[in-house]
């Protein structure tokens, strides 16, 4: 009976063995723990942008201030007004127009669909460019 219970239980692990797995074991929890708190990272580095896209495609009025949601509890301070800046010149405008165009040229269309939407954004740009008189934004 001895000889069967010495068959069903492993032999010990060798020196070389031992020290192998010495050093593998934390350098796999060390790689898992970066691994995850990369995931962490990411992950809590989306949330905001998400937020952030909830309040921009929140509906919009004519005056251009965003319409309140009825959900919202009336204990939030109000937002504060938004800035209304100086309207830009119009050789400041020509200038922006030309460079709107050359990053346009640069953008490399993936399907039909783009390269016609690109068309047509460089065309408008182009019409704009050669007006003699802008048009206010």
């Amino acid at each position: 009976m001895s000889s069967s219970s010495a068959a069903s239980t492993p032999p010990p692990p060798s020196a070389a063995k031992k020290g192998f797995i010495r050093r593998i074991v934390p350098l796999l929890l060390a790689a898992n723990l970066g691994i995850g708190v990369y995931i962490l990272t990411r992950t809590s580095m989306r949330q905001p942008a998400d937020k952030d896209e909830k309040v921009l495609s929140s509906p919009v009025d004519s005056t251009g201030a965003p319409v309140p949601d009825e959900k919202k509890s009336s204990a939030e301070p109000p937002s504060t007004p938004m800035k209304v800046l100086p309207p830009i010149p119009e050789n400041e405008q020509g200038q922006l127009f030309e460079w709107i165009l050359e990053e346009v040229r640069k953008v490399k269309p993936h399907d039909p669909a783009e390269k016609k939407k690109n068309d047509e954004e460089k065309a408008l740009l182009k019409r704009f460019i050669h007006v003699k008189s802008i048009p206010v934004l």
